[in-house]
């Protein structure tokens, strides 16, 4: 599972893809899940997970 920020969700997405070799799930965090998680390639809050 992967917390990214706009900027970041398709390198996230190929990520998951070159890892798991399966389509990922891209799933939008709400606003309370958004404050408190940042994006795992930047320091912006995250908005989305991409998982497999």
């Amino acid at each position: 599972m992967i917390y990214c920020c706009k900027e970041h969700v398709e390198l996230a997405m190929d990520i998951v893809v070159d890892e798991y070799e399966v389509a990922p799930v891209l799933e939008q965090l709400t606003e309370e899940q958004s404050l408190s998680t940042t994006c795992e390639y930047c320091e912006n809050n995250a908005t989305y997970i991409v998982a497999n």
